[in-house]
């Protein structure tokens, strides 16, 4: 069957229903979203006249709960456009709308008998062949098919969304034991491709994969924090960033997700999976159950682990402050945050790379390596046992570790960083029981998890005794798996050879910075891409592309007054970008996460931008007293006087884009940078699943290369307003600051880039080359150096992170 999704019904609008509805509406699928119908009149419609027959009333929890998903922070949606799909109803006036769909999904409360009741009522109206799902997060999937139809059952499965759904990208697939193959080889790649998910074949066992594993992590950490007798604020500093995880830790996260959640599943677990070895650690310790009886569940009840305290200023005109307080396990009661003091962990934060910081950790002398110590062993022994229960492959059970919780490695791969055989030398001596697996894999002359071998990844399969290609690994392009291919580096970067004749550049920095270092690199794969391949692709991995120029360099040749320095880095920038837009071969930059100042300076020169769909992308620069420097300025001059906005009075496509660069406009996705201007219809493109853009780029590039890609010519007909669109600019700037939105220095920053926007002072509208414009930023660019306000953002930023406004 060919089948296609183009309109969906979520049934439950509650937290994960209208994250759920959104998510598709997101990627243009039209949504019935359904809720029940309120058993009484609020106050408001009381007061209104109204009766439980009205439409408004009827619909009222459904409504609330949508507008609620929209207005939460971070956002459910990519824009603010994507409402436009959902519409709303409830279950009992509209579920009949629910045979124009072509997917149902059930997120209702967790209770078996409501779910069948809700199945009943389905099964009156759904066509034959639609496809419904259940978003349950631990019941089994066998109990809730029982007595219904076969085509029904069929055509039934689990599909466990994690929450929120735009930004966790695990999506487990829980067969029913009569689920057709191709209903489930069709959900996972819809999972992977549309809804950009990272989609995981589970089986039907209790809590499934990442909540089974991933609620074991919770309590193993209750544990070794319990035996080690250490605190709230100490066990997220020890189980954050620096491990690899969320900044939200363990206990953060735990009031993000809810304690009911959390401890729902802990209670369940013994009692249905009774074989569990380490189903004792599933106990809840005291402070659990205490926080369970008080309904302080986290976020959702105001307090949890943490607390938000408003503090009153004594100044009358200054505004209210909040302080989190942190819960004391052992008194029951709130206090200021502290701070963890660990050697350990002071240690391993200098340390940028992710495998010989995990192995500083597991090595510390301190109470903070004994914690490391246990918690790894706790886990690796745990996660040993569910293969093959909880999945057949262990690629798996790491893969929804790292989409469900945001683990930056999965537990088999950070066993393989520490080194299977010392690590399990040491869980042998402390006692702790490993699958007997795992003592054959490493018995037979077998050292990791994991290899690469020609490019490809392998894991170990316990079922073979051997190592097996990861399927579907060959949809994606992973450069970290490609040093074989290398083709060219420096101590930045690599290039590598992803065949078919295209190259990609990807480089390694703090955050993926831009020094001279990358320059050189962009610089020089773009001329060996030229002399011997079809195309380049740019692309980093990490948590971002890139958060922009190296701004540390930039301020100290500011500081130490090395003009000519600093001249000389900003021409290496702009000739580097223009390198890029002037190749003999196509250029795709495939950008995610932050993508900053320079880095949005590389994609718009680029031939194509092939976007994660979680890109943010933006000119940044005014925050540290700068204006884009890299060829940004000119190039929306440029895409100004070409009118690549909406139609209207010229000035409105300069004004546009003056105020996105002005105020350091930052799109909170690929779609918004369409929005933004920043990204171009027609040109540039996303891909919703970030581990496919890779892969998009190199088509791209072979699609432009087979349709006879031609070198662009330098441009020397730009429109610039001149002093006619300064003017109106500088009246905006003025305004602004005569209202106090912006400072006396903001200001300054503001008109100089106006100044370059509108192509100087030029007496009327002209037409000027791309070379004239770069000269203007440069100036201005060098001139905000030579500031002592912009040397104050720019310590700022590098101090604290943060934007000084002075």
């Amino acid at each position: 069957m060919n089948r296609s999704i183009n309109k969906v019904a979520v049934i439950g609008s509650g937290v994960m229903g209208s994250r759920i509805a959104c998510h598709f509406a997101g990627i243009g699928v039209q949504v019935l979203l359904l809720d029940i119908v309120p058993f009484a009149l609020s106050d408001a419609e009381q007061a209104k006249g109204l009766t439980l027959n009205d439409k408004q009333v009827r619909n009222r929890i459904v409504n609330d709960a949508l507008q609620a998903t929209l207005k939460g922070k971070p956002s459910a949606v990519y824009t603010s456009k994507t409402a436009g799909m959902i519409k709303t109803g409830n279950i009992a006036d509209d579920l009949p709308k629910i045979a124009g769909c072509d997917w149902i999904i059930e997120v209702v409360v967790e209770r078996l008998d409501v779910k069948q009741q809700l199945f009943d009522e389905i099964e009156k109206y759904r066509k034959p062949g639609t496809l419904v799902t259940t978003n349950t997060s631990g019941i089994p999937i066998h109990l809730m098919s029982e007595g219904r139809s076969e085509d029904f059952q069929q055509h039934f499965c689990g599909s466990h969304f994690f929450n929120p759904p735009r930004y966790l990208r695990l999506l487990e697939i829980i067969p029913d034991p009569k689920t057709k193959p191709e209903v489930l080889d069709f959900l996972m790649d819809y999972g992977d491709r549309f809804l950009g998910k990272k989609t995981v074949l589970c089986k039907d066992t209790p809590a499934f994969i990442a909540n089974r594993v991933g609620v074991f992590g919770f309590m193993a950490v209750f544990k070794a924090m319990q035996t080690l007798g250490l605190n709230v604020d100490e066990v997220d500093a020890l189980t954050g960033p620096v491990l690899g995880r969320p900044k939200s830790a363990t206990f953060r996260t735990g009031d993000v997700v809810g304690l009911d959640t959390l401890v729902h599943v802990a209670k369940d677990l013994p009692a249905n999976a009774p074989d569990d070895e380490a189903k004792d650690i599933f106990k809840l310790p005291p402070f659990l159950e205490k926080m369970i009886e008080n309904k302080w569940l986290g976020d959702k009840t105001g307090q949890g682990f943490y607390k938000k305290q408003k503090v009153k200023s004594d100044n009358p005109k200054a505004k209210d402050t909040t302080e989190i307080l942190t819960l004391n396990l052992d008194t029951m009661e709130y206090g200021p945050k502290g701070k963890a003091k660990f050697a350990t962990l002071e240690t391993a934060k200098q340390i940028d790379d992710l495998a010989t910081r995990l192995k500083a950790l597991y090595a510390g002398t301190d109470k903070a390596g004994e914690f490391y110590r246990m918690f790894h062993h706790l886990l690796f022994a745990y996660v040993s046992h569910r293969v093959p229960e909880i999945a057949d492959e262990l690629y798996k059970i790491d893969d929804a570790l790292k989409a469900g919780f945001g683990w930056e490695v999965g537990p088999f791969e950070s066993w393989d960083m520490l080194g299977v055989q010392k690590t399990l030398e040491a869980m042998k001596a402390g006692g702790y029981d490993v699958a007997g697996w795992v003592n054959d894999m490493v018995g037979g002359g077998n050292k990791s998890f994991y290899k690469t071998e020609g490019g490809q990844r392998k894991y170990y399969d316990v079922r073979s005794k051997a190592y097996q290609v990861i399927p579907g690994v060959g949809t994606f392009v992973l450069l970290e798996h490609l040093d074989e291919k290398v083709v060219w580096k420096n101590s930045a970067c690599k290039l590598y050879d992803i065949g078919d004749d295209v190259v990609a550049l990807r480089w390694n920095t703090k955050m993926n910075t831009v020094g001279a270092e990358v320059l050189e690199g962009v610089q020089k794969s773009v001329g060996i891409a030229e002399e011997k391949y079809k195309g380049l692709v740019i692309a980093n991995g990490g948590e971002n592309f890139s958060a922009g120029a190296n701004v540390a360099l930039i301020f100290m040749f500011a500081a130490e007054q090395e003009f000519d320095e600093l001249d000389m880095a900003v021409r290496q920038f702009q000739a580097t970008t223009m390198r890029l837009r002037y190749s003999s071969i196509p250029v795709v930059v495939a950008p995610h996460g932050l993508t900053l100042g320079g880095g949005c300076e590389m994609c718009l020169h680029a031939d194509s931008v092939q976007a994660a769909a979680e890109t943010y992308i933006g000119l940044v620069e005014v925050g540290v007293g700068l204006i884009p420097g890299g060829g940004g300025s000119k190039e929306m001059a440029l895409r100004a006087g070409d009118r690549n906005i909406k139609e209207d009075i010229e000035t409105n496509y300069l004004q546009q884009l003056f105020i996105n660069v002005g105020t350091a406009k930052v799109s909170t996705s690929a779609q918004e940078g369409f929005e933004n201007f920043v990204l171009r219809p027609g040109f540039d493109h996303i891909s919703m699943n970030p581990d496919r853009r890779i892969a998009d780029a190199k088509r791209n590039i072979l699609s432009m290369w087979q349709r006879g890609y031609t070198q662009p010519a330098p441009r020397n007909d730009i429109k610039v307003q001149g002093r006619g669109g300064l003017g109106g600019l500088l009246s905006g700037i003025h305004g602004m600051w005569r209202g106090k939105y912006i400072s006396d220095y903001d200001k300054l920053i503001a008109e100089k880039l106006a100044y370059v926007m509108c192509g100087g002072d030029l007496s009327q509208a002209s037409l000027v080359s791309e070379q004239y414009l770069l000269d203007l930023e440069r100036e201005a660019f060098l001139s905000l150096c030579g500031q002592r306000k912009t040397l104050e953002r720019l310590q700022g930023i590098l101090a604290t992170g943060k934007a000084v406004r002075n």
